[in-house]
């Protein structure tokens, strides 16, 4: 099926600097072919990131944020393991594929040092960020099976608006939802300015988009974002268990019943994700990123 393009770069540095990340994600995509599909089928080099653990038992596959020193914020090599292992439980024998994360955080959305090189100055990264956001993005839309979140505490930017995207979300009762792009310089991702607005109606969604509102658990399942909550004491125990069960349902069932549902949108779902990468490379050029930027890491040095 065909996706929409996103970019029309207008000089030839631009064209290379695309041309030159896409090959390098083609080409960490391509070594999964050659990783062993074993009782997880979790790939090799997947598994061997330290910031992400990926792990497949009782016909789940897990996808850990394993970066709790830094509140599991996602870095540029993340993106492209979490790439990789999302290809490969995409035909593994795992019947859903769960997220969660390691320590206190769910995950802090972007590192924002993905943009600031050993000196401590701004890189120039806006082309390599916009093409990876975009391929990013359009893993999950294209996602085969279950996807479900196991929101184990706060979860900020990225890591909130890509819940739209997974077909379940269970939260512990101390998980927070915040969308801070308002006081960043940036713009909302991953399609949130479709699927939040349709989940949330337009009012809610301009509230957490716009405004930067942090919700808490109890608030994000009442506006829809959460499937369900459950108490700290038990959360573990009970998610796991339902997840247990869910994973002995029929798996070409819920591959052809979740292809079903997202058929209805997939073409829309890619236009927005486009669209909003657009916007985010404009976005990534602007004084008001720059300034945000630079704020972040004086706050930063302070501590």
């Amino acid at each position: 099926m065909h996706k929409p393009g996103v970019f029309d770069f207008d000089n030839k540095a631009k064209q290379d600097a695309r041309k030159e990340t896409a090959m390098d994600l083609k080409s960490s995509l391509s070594s999964s072919e050659t990783s062993s599909q074993g009782k997880g089928g979790a790939d090799k080099k997947a598994q061997e990131s330290k910031d992400i653990l990926v792990t497949s038992e009782d016909g789940i596959t897990t996808i850990t944020f394993n970066r709790p020193s830094k509140k599991n914020a996602i870095s540029f090599q993340m993106y492209k393991d979490i790439m990789l292992a999302l290809k490969n439980a995409s035909t593994d024998n795992s019947v859903i594929t769960v997220f969660t994360g390691v320590g206190d955080y769910y995950s802090s959305g972007n590192d924002l040092r993905n943009f600031i090189n050993d000196a401590g100055e701004i890189q120039d990264k806006v082309t390599m960020c916009a093409v990876l956001l975009r391929e990013f993005v359009n893993t999950f839309i294209d996602f085969p099976k279950p996807l479900v979140a196991v929101v184990n505490g706060p979860a900020v930017g990225i890591a909130v608006t890509l819940l739209g995207l997974f077909d379940a979300v269970y939260a512990s009762d101390r998980a927070t939802f915040h969308t801070p792009f308002i006081h960043l310089g940036q713009n909302p991702e991953a399609c949130s300015s479709y699927t939040f607005p349709k989940m949330m109606g337009s009012a809610k969604a301009a509230e957490m988009l716009l405004f930067g509102k942090k919700l808490t658990a109890r608030e994000a399942w009442a506006q829809g974002l959460v499937t369900e909550v459950f108490p700290e004491s038990t959360f573990e125990t009970e998610v796991w268990t339902r997840l247990k069960t869910y994973a002995k349902l029929s798996p070409n069932g819920m591959r052809v019943f979740k292809e079903l549902i997202r058929n209805h949108e997939r073409q829309k779902l890619y236009t927005v994700n486009a669209e909003e990468c657009a916007v985010g490379q404009e976005r990534l050029k602007s004084e008001e990123w720059k300034d945000a930027l630079r704020n972040f890491l004086s706050r930063k040095a302070k501590l």
